[in-house]
């Protein structure tokens, strides 16, 4: 059969809204895949909150009179006062939008680095996530993502279910030789659509395995959802997920999680943290993410329950926001942020090398300092969550720096 020029194989995996990327030429690994997947239970997400995200209000140093100078609207205040943080430790507190966070942190199940961030310098919003995306800043031609890296370097069995993510199309770090399923959730997977049933009944038999390959392997990633009861938004939230995308993705997550289907390392994003203007302090832009942010987070631990031991979920931003509010009431690019973890860490605890928001510890004079490169983080957690022993081909060249996080 004659597919014509114009059905490529990146054509053909996008049919029906799904998309399969880094199938390899010879899909061997198929054979048996999804069973040993399922022979560790223990599993990463990771949630990139695009538009960088501002550490320093989620995470405010109250204790600190030069963040209470420099943002005479938009702070948090101190802890007992009206609309306070939440005191984590004396010196940092949680934004009181995140209260349904502090049980995790009071049970050790949540930990902050501060300070944190890229080493690269740029403010673009673009150029930050795709640095931080591919793990190697300063090399923009590298063609992989950090995140795929690791999926190899770890060896993970390649089932049709091990790496999703819960977005339109592949995220730039899940980009890779290793398969990565990208599908808004399971009602879409299980559905498939004519086109995917047209698909896939045509090309299972294909000679080319450049086709069959990808189209079995979709074809068992339905099956292995087919079970699943259709989700509406009423069942979103009757599991305690608040409204909105971000907590449908957690949910979706979670489904698939307790489904014990293979899944090793999922991703989730998050935008709308750009904000330059009416950013506020527990009212405005900032609040209603975090109103989302800290119900779908404590929602889907609710949700885990016991499975949640063996889940161990990271946020990260591309960069942060000045220490300054501006003229209106939010604030601009800025350099060094705040990476959170949940799950089997080492909760209850500010990690990194505070800097201090003196003039002479800024970034440029106008923004906290990255003191801790966000690649330390996460190679000690793919080490100690995912078994990596070497990370130097996740993050070659990178520091390798453990924070006792795990």
């Amino acid at each position: 059969m004659d597919l014509g020029p114009e059905m490529t194989r990146r054509r053909f995996l996008a049919l029906g809204g799904l998309t399969v990327a880094g199938w390899g030429l010879v899909p061997a690994w198929a054979r048996a895949a999804a069973a040993a997947a399922r022979g560790s239970r223990k599993t990463l997400v990771v949630l990139f909150q695009r538009g960088a995200a501002d550490g320093l209000n989620i995470i405010p140093p109250y204790a600190d009179p030069a963040y209470r100078k420099a943002r005479p609207t938009i702070r948090i205040a101190e802890p007992g006062r009206p609309e306070g943080a939440l005191d984590l430790n004396g010196t940092f507190g949680l934004h009181p939008r995140l209260a349904p966070l502090l049980p995790l942190w009071k049970e050790g199940r949540f930990a902050v680095v501060h300070a944190a961030g890229s080493p690269d310098a740029t403010r673009s919003h673009f150029d930050a996530q795709d640095c931080m995306e591919s793990g190697t800043p300063g090399r923009k031609a590298t063609p992989d993502g950090w995140l795929n890296r690791a999926l190899t370097s770890a060896r993970i069995p390649r089932g049709p279910l091990s790496a999703v993510a819960l977005a339109g199309r592949t995220p730039r770090t899940m980009t890779g030789a290793y398969p990565v399923l990208a599908v808004s959730g399971a009602d879409q997977l299980r559905g498939g659509g004519a086109a995917a049933d047209s698909f896939e009944a045509v090309y299972e038999d294909a000679v080319d395995d450049l086709l069959s390959g990808p189209a079995r392997e979709l074809g068992r990633a339905r099956k292995a959802v087919a079970g699943f009861e259709k989700a509406d938004g009423r069942a979103v939230e009757d599991a305690g997920y608040p409204k909105g995308k971000l907590g449908r993705d957690f949910f979706e997550i979670a489904r698939l999680i307790k489904a014990d289907v293979g899944l090793r390392v999922g991703f989730l994003e998050a935008g709308g943290w750009d904000h330059h203007f009416n950013e506020g302090s527990t009212q405005g832009q900032l609040a209603k993410r975090l109103d989302e942010l800290g119900g779908s987070i404590a929602a889907f631990y609710s949700d885990l329950g016991a499975a949640g031991s063996e889940v161990l979920l990271l946020t990260m931003t591309e960069f942060a926001r000045t220490l300054e509010e501006n003229g209106n009431g939010g604030t601009d690019h800025g350099h060094g942020s705040v990476m959170t973890l949940f799950g089997p860490v080492k909760g209850g605890k500010v990690y990194g090398n505070w800097p201090g928001l003196g003039p002479k510890a800024l970034y440029e004079s106008r923004d906290l300092a990255v003191t801790t490169d966000y690649r330390a983080v996460v190679s000690e957690v793919l080490r100690g969550h995912l078994g990596l022993k070497d990370t130097s081909a996740v993050f070659p060249g990178g520091p390798d720096a453990p924070l006792g996080l795990l």
